[in-house]
């Protein structure tokens, strides 16, 4: 590798291997404490059963799309998450101005 070109440190260079793949920049990373991480990213490991059919689907999207299928699960909860947040904040303000409405009647 030329050390001496600047390669631009952007997701395209890292995805595509320019960056992060040459060996003269490997070194044996320190025992890692998964707790701390944990922490940190404020995660918790979950249990959860789901129908086979269902897990082997997932897996085969994950797959298309170059992921693991825990990786596309958390994906999809939190569309999940953020699109019914989005519904539920849509419905409360749509409630506000009938609520308005009644007062003004009942006055």
């Amino acid at each position: 590798m030329n050390l001496t070109t600047k390669i631009t440190g952007t997701a395209d260079a890292w995805e595509s291997r320019q960056l992060g793949a040459d060996e003269d920049f490997v070194a044996l990373a320190e025992e890692v404490n998964q707790e701390i991480i944990d922490q940190s990213l404020d995660l918790r490991m979950v249990s959860i059963r789901l129908q086979n059919c269902l897990l082997d689907d997932l897996k085969a999207i994950a797959r298309l799309h170059g992921l693991g299928y825990q990786p596309l699960i958390k994906q999809v909860l939190q569309r999940f998450v953020d699109a019914e947040k989005k519904r539920l904040l849509r419905n409360a303000a749509a409630e506000v101005p009938q609520a308005e409405e009644q007062q003004r009647a009942i006055a």
